[in-house]
């Protein structure tokens, strides 16, 4: 973060000091809202959650170091009081990204892949200049300003994922962080229960390349009719990616290896160079080419974006990580999310990976889905209890369509998928771990609130990676 003393932030935020809060003080940052992460010259955060209540750590956040509290309320602490502390964060973070010109906002939004595109394209632009990027999916109103507010002088790129739940959403998060080029993805079926079906997602997502200048560049997917039909509603300039030979940026000759892992030739309008992803199933390779046609579109070589393509290791938690226990057990905890579509992707690479091996999968019942949801979740059912398993955990509530799916699918045959409904993650992770046999392949896949991520830690023993 730039330097700020606490009486800039009262005036950015239309705050007021409190507490014997120093205006002279200077705030060097990390702005954060946990009192755990707090550093010398922080400025703590405090959000009032369902849970827990910022402002009850007000005065720890201080004697770890923290120059203020930025609060809703006054505190035993110094501090600049606010209406609300989540859109003063939000109005922060926009004066602090208008203090620095040289900064170009990069923008990424889709129904799926975000945080990996995010990840692979923070690689590539490190290559010409400093970058921020989230960790992980910080992506919402909160976490948003935060990545943000790590943007200091030396910063030249800001790799942002936009998320919505709502319509609005990306542009409100647009506005706290404008940006040059705009990436969208995909539009699937997360969160279409809340939107109500993919028109409305498509207009959501489409909030960001409105939010383009004209000067700009919107990176659109040319394989997706619903991203292509965004080219109109922006004056931005346009640049295609996909597999589709009119995309400028495209993937040419796609194989997979034994692993799930795709190789392919990445074409641009300035030549062609082999990419080998490490990253684990096909759909990585719309990501990869995302990263790349913005990459393209800010001069990096076209043989350096393939380099660094071919380089990447996954590097958000829970999502294909793919780890083989000594036993020769492989265990895909793909547990962060999951919609239909991130279903389907991950099985179809579980196929592959898993080839003749004896096969588990673990799930959950998908949410957000509407009206749709029973379907939906019958289908998934489908899907698992037709992929060959010798068992099918599935866990937690609202469970009774893909048990009917996975039982239609799996029929009656001698070796017919054996199929079981757990509680919670923790039954799952026990019953299978004593049905695991050397050479076993586990996918391990569900809607973030199932936390089956602790499954996978289960059958590593503990690894939380």
């Amino acid at each position: 973060m730039i330097p700020l003393p606490l009486a800039r932030i009262a005036e950015i935020t239309s705050g007021a000091l409190a507490g014997m809060a120093d205006p002279r003080a200077v705030v060097r940052g990390p702005v954060v809202i946990d009192s755990r992460a707090v550093e010398p010259g922080s400025l703590f955060v405090a959000i009032k959650g369902d849970r827990v209540d910022g402002h009850d750590f007000a005065a720890q956040a201080v004697e770890a170091g923290a120059v203020a509290v930025l609060a809703s309320r006054p505190v035993d602490a110094p501090a600049v009081v606010v209406g609300d502390t989540v859109t003063a964060l939000a109005g922060l973070a926009n004066a602090v990204c208008a203090q620095l010109p040289s900064v170009t906002v990069i923008g990424v939004t889709g129904s799926a892949g975000k945080t990996t595109t995010k990840d692979l394209l923070a690689r590539l632009t490190a290559r010409v200049g400093p970058t921020v990027a989230p960790a992980g999916s910080f992506n919402n109103e909160i976490g948003h300003p935060l990545t943000v507010l790590k943007a200091d002088e030396n910063t030249r790129y800001l790799v942002l994922e936009l998320s919505a739940r709502y319509a609005g959403d990306i542009a409100h998060l647009a506005r706290v962080a404008p940006p040059r080029i705009g990436v969208v993805l995909n539009v699937g079926t997360a969160h279409l229960g809340v939107f109500g079906g993919k028109e409305a997602i498509a207009r959501a997502k489409g909030e960001l390349v409105e939010a383009l200048p004209a000067d700009g560049v919107a990176v659109l997917n040319a394989d997706d009719p619903l991203v292509a039909a965004m080219a109109g509603r922006t004056d931005a300039r346009i640049t295609w990616y996909g597999r589709a030979e009119s995309a400028a940026v495209r993937a040419e000759g796609v194989t997979l290896d034994g692993r799930g892992r795709a190789s392919f030739t990445l074409r641009t309008p300035s030549g062609a160079a082999p990419v080998a992803l490490r990253l684990y199933g096909e759909h990585a390779v719309e990501n990869a080419l995302a990263a790349a046609a913005a990459a393209y579109e800010l001069g990096l070589p076209v043989a350096t974006i393939a380099e660094e393509l071919s380089e990447a290791e996954p590097r958000s938690r829970w999502r294909m990580e793919v780890t083989d226990r000594e036993d020769g057990v492989t265990v895909i905890n793909d547990a962060y999310n999951a919609n239909p579509d991130s279903m389907r992707a991950a099985f179809g690479t579980f196929d592959v990976l898993a080839g003749g091996r004896r096969r588990f999968a673990v799930i959950a019942a998908l949410r957000e889905l509407g009206e749709e949801s029973a379907a939906l979740n019958e289908d998934l059912g489908r899907l698992a209890g037709g992929a060959g398993l010798a068992g099918l955990f599935v866990v937690g509530p609202d469970a009774e369509e893909i048990l009917a799916g996975a039982r239609a699918a799996a029929g009656g045959a001698p070796d017919a998928t054996r199929i079981t409904h757990v509680a919670d993650a923790e039954a799952a992770g026990a019953a299978l771990s004593a049905l695991l046999a050397p050479d076993d392949v586990v996918l391990v896949k569900g809607p973030r609130a199932a936390g089956l991520e602790r499954v996978a830690e289960t059958l590593l023993g503990g690894d939380r990676r």
